[in-house]
């Protein structure tokens, strides 16, 4: 796979979606719980899709139970959860495995294309990030840590190439 677009993803609502449909987008690609102390993320991701979303920006959610269990619900409890207490509007995908034999071939792609600190390709925690530019590229990865509203310049600079 040579880009974000070639892969396919299930939406919170069970549908299944191609991930051309944001070709010629930027997007950040995030392993999301609900139940973890970085969850508040939410808030600071919808904030980056409300403000960037009219110049071509997606975030790209994708929740994941690989990590303390913190992601425990369905699909219906997740899209829940996010729109009552985040007000998510970005789209949401349905649970993925983000590492090992069992992680969704996206992660694998996003893994192999941007490893994390001295080459790892395991994602470490909840709310890992990839941004991706225009041409379905992986420009850089940002750890669990690294609050989205950090990432807006990056995204800027994407939005405007």
């Amino acid at each position: 796979m040579s880009n974000l677009y070639a892969f396919e993803a299930t939406s919170l609502a069970g549908k299944p979606v191609r991930l051309d449909a944001f070709r010629g987008k930027v997007a950040l690609v995030v392993n999301t719980a609900s139940r973890c102390s970085f969850t508040p993320q939410y808030a600071e991701l919808e904030k980056l899709q409300k403000e960037y979303h009219a110049k071509g920006f997606y975030v790209l959610g994708f929740p994941c139970n690989q990590f303390g269990k913190q992601e425990p619900g369905g699909a219906a409890e997740i899209g829940s959860f996010c729109q009552k207490n985040y007000g998510v509007s970005f789209p949401m995908f349905d649970k993925v495995d983000v590492n090992g034999a069992a992680a969704h071939p996206l992660y694998k792609w996003l893994t192999a294309e941007k490893p994390g600190i001295l080459g790892t390709r395991a994602i470490k925690w909840n709310f890992t990030k990839f941004l991706v530019d225009r041409n379905g590229q992986v420009i850089r990865r940002y750890g669990s840590w690294t609050k989205p509203e950090r990432i807006a310049a990056d995204i800027e600079k994407l939005l405007a190439a």
